[in-house]
């Protein structure tokens, strides 16, 4: 059944950084270009391609700083969400890991969520989150109980959602743990045009990503402090001043990186470390189609993308020792470049696209059904 004279929109978290779930969002709009964004925040300066689209934002988008700090007003958005009016749409589509999920639609719209993961700082992360992120000390005290009643909004709007779609089986298993709700698996795409396998891999190891906690970063400096061998850094971070501080000089802080230098990067470092448990993990594809393995913590996304001893190797603990292990097996592979890039490029924005809808236009025949 087409979708092609359906109303339909988008509704996603937040637009303000240029990210894995903004990539969805922007294929999701080329995918549906007259459907209209609904988010709380939108950023123009900072997140690029919706130059087209109808955005709707909510009263958060003219609060202080809600641009660059949206965390700030998390406990907000459940009520902005909800404030939005799609009464008009037959089908919404939500991008979600916060509170996008919770739009009210009305029993005849048909909605279905793409789950990037379960609210991460209000079930198993939630200790972590108020423990490690350097904030305000009133603010720490006062997190556990705002992450409470976070926590209980979250559970109630996942009824909300028709059918979730996870982007990794790791999220489909968390979506059945704290929402109780069946899911299929989409996984997220890598631009396969932008990256390709060429030129000698040089001495040195290669880490990308924001320098956060809970991306493990420590666990790297600590590591290639340890050995002596050349890493290179490229994101920034709440992290990285801390982290600059302990590394010796063997390890390289690149920052912000343009695009055409990280494929550069990716093309010849001699593998990419990843040591974060990621909910899917779109750097390590990136690396593997530029040819690049990978060295992966085993567990989370990265069990779905890289395959041990043929696009990389795991290590099983997030320690020196075992990274260091990993580093060695890397070391004895003499791994097939091309075969790495091929591998990878299986992820492609055409097949997100083609699952997309075939997803929605059985769903939507489905719910057709039903409501007669």
């Amino acid at each position: 059944m087409s979708l092609q004279n359906r109303k339909i929109a988008i509704v996603c978290d937040w637009l303000t950084t240029q990210g894995g779930a903004e990539k969805v969002i922007l294929s999701l709009h080329r995918l549906f270009p007259d459907a209209p964004i609904f988010t709380s925040i939108y950023n123009p300066d900072k997140v690029k391609g919706f130059e087209n689209a109808t955005i709707y934002t909510s009263g958060i988008q003219h609060l202080p700083f809600a641009k660059k700090k949206h965390q700030l007003y998390l406990q907000l958005m459940p009520r902005a969400f909800e404030k939005f009016n799609l009464n008009e749409f037959d089908i919404v589509i939500s991008s979600s890991h916060s509170c996008a999920k919770g739009v009210i639609t009305k029993p005849q719209t048909l909605h279905v969520s793409y789950c990037h993961s379960p609210m991460r700082y209000a079930w198993e992360n939630s200790i972590n989150y108020v423990k490690q992120y350097k904030i305000n000390p009133l603010v720490k005290a006062a997190a556990p109980w705002l992450l409470h009643k976070i926590r209980l909004w979250d559970r109630l709007s996942a009824d909300r959602v028709d059918y979730f779609i996870a982007n990794s089986h790791y999220i489909q298993r968390r979506i059945h743990k704290y929402y109780r709700r069946p899911s299929t698996v989409i996984h997220p795409f890598i631009d396969t045009k932008q990256f390709t396998s060429g030129g000698p891999r040089e001495d040195f190891y290669l880490a990308v990503g924001r320098l956060t906690p809970y991306k493990k970063f420590d666990l790297l400096v600590e590591t290639f402090n340890q050995t002596g061998l050349p890493l290179k850094i490229v994101g920034t971070g709440i992290s990285e001043n801390d982290l600059r501080q302990q590394a010796k000089s063997n390890i390289q802080f690149l920052g912000f990186v343009p695009d055409e230098e990280l494929q550069k990067l990716y093309s010849t470092a001699k593998a990419l470390v990843f040591p974060q448990l990621e909910d899917f993990g779109i750097i390590p594809l990136e690396a593997m189609a530029s040819g690049c393995p990978v060295i992966a913590y085993a567990d989370g996304g990265a069990l779905e993308t890289v395959i041990d001893g043929k696009t990389g190797v795991y290590f099983h603990e997030q320690t020196p020792e075992a990274l260091k292990k990993a580093i060695r097996k890397r070391a004895t592979i003499d791994f097939d470049h091309q075969k790495i890039e091929d591998h990878a490029k299986t992820f492609s924005e055409e097949q997100f696209q083609k699952e997309i809808t075939k997803f929605i236009e059985k769903k939507w025949k489905d719910w057709q059904k039903q409501m007669t």
